[in-house]
């Protein structure tokens, strides 16, 4: 049976469209399509459905196609007599050349000697990618810091439509080699249900000018075997007038998909509205941010003296400048969660000093991928981050103070906040010692320490007002028991003078 499967397989990647046509229209499936398109159904009728009628039409096909031609070319040999007899010449039972990338053996009619299940699968790995005769430039994607690409499953394909209609069905066929199966397996588990190697499906613009960024098509669903997968939903907008976004992320399959050596069927319905997208299947490591804070500390620390030579060119003398710079301050509170620096960098594209914390920059970009600096709001991609070697010593030198300024010849100083230097008192404070308080004499003295008098001290933050509405208070109160009294006297003597 395998045997025959194999033949069918080799008689049908031989066919042309009519051949092709005809094998579906045999079957009842759909006639319509590309050859590559037609070759995949076709394959796909061979391995999942292959009855003894199917392969008795398929063999039908096949004689009655070289029957036509045995005037001209003689019918390929047994598999018996391939041995003795040489291969046919490579011109004469052409196959299309996406087979092998326009070598020899592409082109001529499939032997026992050629590893065609492995060429099949490389085929279904690149369901809807024909390269082209001449080499066309291909839809590329951006690099993405939190996944590492380990296998390129499918290239980016664009999705064409099949017909009018809005919506579209857009599927793809590909099966995972036991290693990758075991790479998934092997993996470990970011949280419950979730591996840290994955089979993730990227959609973009087909533009072919630059690296593009991950973009979904309008009414966009992912169907992976028999179960459709979650996409990542729309950012809720607080703003009235303003389309609530969508995040653009890679959508991970591996849950749905089949970890062995069976075929997944990957099936995605988009809306046909004018613009042209391409999908891309990849099997990739998600890291987390602990792991690129990690290997940026390992890569990307800028030395010392390397940074105090920016601050120097920083701070030079313009001579076309009509102001001279002395120096500049930058802070140590992170911009992102006010508080103190850790871990102190920014990117080389920046042109300012100031520096973010990248444990919260890589944390923030973790759960939402923005990669734009907080201090200038330009962008600041992991592969542009640099960790401030100067700055990180300052930090260990100088814990007292929250922000520094650099100067003209590279060195720093810190600057004191105000409310520490207006710490020491700015006036004295008032000591009585030797006037006649409340109307009694000043103690010997002998009897305070050390042969002084104890001194006694004034409280100036009493309200003036409310002491003086207390005496009154306590004279109406006598006078009323006791009739007119005399006046007392004020407990402190007139013309005081206020310490401050």
């Amino acid at each position: 049976m395998a045997a025959e499967l194999v033949e069918a397989k080799n008689m049908v990647m031989s066919f042309r469209v009519s051949d092709l046509q005809m094998l579906l229209g045999f079957v009842g499936r759909s006639k319509s399509g590309l050859k590559h398109e037609l070759v995949t159904r076709a394959l796909q009728l061979v391995q999942f459905d292959c009855s003894p009628e199917v392969f008795k039409k398929i063999k039908e096909l096949y004689e009655t196609r070289y029957s036509k031609k045995s005037s001209e070319v003689a019918p390929p040999p047994p598999p018996q007599q391939q041995q003795q007899q040489p291969q046919p010449r490579a011109e004469a039972l052409p196959l299309h050349s996406s087979y092998d990338r326009g070598s020899a053996v592409a082109r001529t009619l499939p032997t026992p000697n050629i590893d065609y299940p492995a060429l099949y699968g490389k085929y279904l790995n690149g369901l809807g990618r024909l390269p082209p005769k001449v080499a066309k430039p291909e839809v590329r994607l951006v690099k993405l810091p939190f996944y590492t690409t380990l296998d390129e499953l499918l290239k980016p394909t664009e999705l064409v439509p099949q017909n009018n209609e809005k919506l579209q069905e857009s599927p793809c066929i590909f099966a995972l080699t036991p290693r990758q199966v075991e790479l998934i397996r092997n993996s470990r588990e970011l949280q419950p249900g979730v591996k840290s190697v994955q089979v993730v499906l990227r959609i973009c613009y087909t533009d072919t000018s630059s690296p593009q960024e991950d973009q979904y098509p309008p009414n966009i669903a992912v169907k992976v075997n028999h179960s459709y997968c979650s996409v990542p939903g729309y950012y809720p907008s607080n703003k009235p007038g303003v389309e609530p976004k969508r995040p653009c992320r890679p959508i991970n399959l591996t849950h749905l998909m089949y970890l062995s050596a069976a075929t997944n069927r990957i099936t995605v319905t988009w809306g046909n509205y004018g613009k042209s997208y391409s999908v891309g299947l990849y099997l990739v490591r998600q890291m987390t941010s602990a792991e690129l804070l990690q290997r940026l500390k390992t890569i990307g620390i800028k030395h010392p003296e390397l940074c105090k030579a920016l601050v120097k060119e920083k701070l030079r003398l313009d001579p076309d400048s009509e102001i001279a710079t002395t120096g500049v301050r930058v802070s140590l509170i992170c911009p992102l969660v006010k508080m103190r620096l850790s871990v102190p960098c920014r990117a080389e594209t920046c042109a300012h000093l100031q520096c973010f914390d990248a444990v919260f920059y890589l944390q923030m970009n973790e759960k939402k991928p923005t990669w734009m600096c907080p201090v200038c709001d330009k962008p600041a991609p992991y592969d542009q981050l640099i960790i401030d070697g100067l700055l990180s010593k300052i930090l260990t030198e100088c814990e007292d103070a929250d922000e520094i300024e650099y100067l003209v010849d590279g060195s720093w100083c810190p600057i004191r906040a105000e409310k520490e230097r207006s710490c020491s008192p700015q006036c004295p404070i008032l000591v009585l010692g030797s006037s006649d308080v409340n109307g009694l004499l000043p103690p010997p003295a002998g009897n305070g320490e050390n042969g002084k008098a104890p001194a006694d001290v004034v409280d100036l933050t009493l309200d003036s007002s409310s002491s003086e509405e207390e005496e009154e208070e306590d004279e109406e109160e006598d006078d009323d028991d006791e009739g007119p009294q005399p006046k007392r006297r004020c407990s402190y003597e007139k013309g005081l003078v206020s310490a401050c």
